[in-house]
C-alpha cells in the first residue's frame, strides 16, 4: 500500500461544549466505531481510533468499499450497525470476535455500514492541510455514486437545521451534533472539533461499588433502576471522582456494606446463565479479559442523581454517568425506568436519504 497518507492515522477528535456554536459545518454525531479507511487499489485497511486494524472484523465492508469508493483514497468515518431503523451499538461490539467463523456469521446476520464524513487523501494528493470546506466538496464528489452500505454523512452549515437535527435524530440512536470550523485543517489526535450531546438526569439506586485500581477507595459506583417487574437492573456506573472523594465515599457507604452478596438483588452476578434474563454487574465479556470484575455489595437503600447523555436500547447508560448529588428525599423503589425521557423514534434510513 502506497498512499499520500499512510496508516496509522489517529482521528481528529472533538471536545464537549454546552451549545451548538454558530457559523460552522454541522453533522450528526454517530454512535459507532470510528474508522479510517485506507484504499490503494485492491488493498483496503480499516484503522481504529487507536490505530489498530479493524479489517478482519468487517469483511462485508471491505468488499463494499472496493465497489463504492475511489481506487486510491483515505476516508474518515464511522462503522455502524442499523437494525429496525436504529443504531445498535451492542450488535456492533459483538463483531469484535477472535473466531473467524463467528465473524463470518455475524457479517451475514448483522452487516455493518460505513458513514464517511471526511476525506484525508485522494489519488496522489494528501488533504490534511486543505480547509474542511474544500475537503467536504471533494468528498461529496468522490462518493457521489456510492450506495448502501457506504454512506455520505449528511451535513449543513445552517444552524437552524443543526438544532433541528439535534432534537430529531436522537430517536434513531444518534447522540448529538458535531460542529467543525469551516477552515479547519485535519489535526490528528487533537480535539479541534466540537461535540454537543444530550444530557439528562436520572435518580438511580447505588447498589455497590468497585475498588479503584490504586487501592482501597471507590473506583466506580454501580447503578440500578427497577424494571416493570420490580427487579433491580444494573444500568451503568459513575466513576469520575477526585481521589479524596473516592476515599470519602468508602466511609459514607460503610453502613450499607454487606458482608457478602447473599440476599442482594444481584447475588447471581457471577453465574453466566443469570445474565441472560437480567442486567447484572460483571457480565462475561471478551472485552474484560482477565480484569477483576468483583465488587462490593451495598444494601440498595441509597439514591443518587446522575447525568447521562444516551441510553443504549433503552436499557443502560451508553457512557459513564456523571454523579450530581445524593437524593435522600427519594426512595429506591421510585427509581424506575419510567422516569427516563424516551426520544421520539426516527428512522435512520431517512437521515441517510434512503427513503422519503
Amino acid at each position: 500500500m502506497e498512499l499520500p497518507v499512510m496508516p496509522p492515522v489517529k482521528p481528529m477528535l472533538a471536545k464537549s461544549v454546552a451549545r451548538i456554536p454558530p457559523g460552522m459545518h454541522y453533522e450528526a454525531k454517530w454512535d459507532g466505531f470510528r474508522a479510517i479507511v485506507f484504499r490503494d487499489g485492491a488493498e483496503i485497511e480499516l484503522g481504529s481510533r487507536t490505530g489498530k486494524p479493524l479489517t478482519r472484523y468487517f469483511p462485508e465492508l471491505v468488499e463494499a468499499l472496493r465497489e463504492r469508493v475511489p481506487g486510491r483514497c483515505v476516508l474518515d468515518g464511522e462503522i455502524v450497525i442499523a437494525r429496525a431503523g436504529h443504531l445498535d451499538f451492542d450488535a456492533l461490539t459483538e463483531r469484535i470476535h477472535p473466531a473467524a467463523s463467528r465473524v463470518r456469521t455475524l457479517a451475514e446476520r448483522t452487516p455493518a455500514s460505513f458513514v464517511a464524513f471526511d476525506l484525508l487523501a485522494l489519488d496522489d494528493q494528501a488533504l490534511l492541510d486543505v480547509p474542511l470546506t474544500d475537503r467536504r466538496a471533494l468528498l461529496d464528489r468522490a462518493l457521489a455514486g456510492a450506495g448502501p452500505p457506504v454512506h455520505l454523512a449528511p451535513a449543513t452549515t445552517d444552524l437552524t437545521v443543526a438544532e433541528e437535527w439535534f432534537e430529531r435524530f436522537e430517536g434513531a440512536g444518534l447522540d448529538g451534533i458535531v460542529a467543525k470550523p469551516l477552515d479547519l485543517r485535519y489535526r490528528q489526535d487533537e480535539r479541534a472539533m466540537f461535540k454537543i450531546k444530550h444530557e439528562r438526569t436520572a435518580d438511580v439506586v447505588v447498589a455497590g461499588y468497585r475498588l479503584h485500581k490504586s487501592g482501597p477507595v471507590v473506583g466506580s459506583l454501580l447503578l440500578g433502576l427497577y424494571d416493570g417487574q420490580g427487579r433491580l437492573q444494573h444500568v451503568g456506573v459513575s466513576a469520575a471522582f477526585p481521589m479524596k472523594r473516592r476515599a470519602e465515599l468508602v466511609e459514607e457507604l460503610a453502613p450499607l456494606r454487606m458482608d457478602d452478596v447473599t440476599g442482594h438483588p444481584w447475588a447471581a452476578w457471577s453465574e453466566e446463565a443469570a445474565h441472560e434474563s437480567a442486567r447484572l454487574p460483571g457480565a462475561p465479556s471478551r472485552w474484560s479479559g482477565k480484569k477483576d470484575l468483583s465488587w462490593v455489595p451495598l444494601r440498595p437503600e441509597r439514591v443518587a442523581e446522575v447525568a447521562y447523555d444516551h441510553m443504549e436500547n433503552g436499557q443502560r447508560f451508553r457512557h459513564t454517568a456523571r454523579f450530581r448529588r445524593w437524593r435522600p428525599d427519594r426512595t429506591p423503589e421510585s427509581c424506575t425506568y419510567a422516569q427516563l425521557a424516551e426520544p421520539v423514534r426516527y428512522d435512520l434510513e431517512e437521515i441517510l436519504g434512503e427513503k422519503g
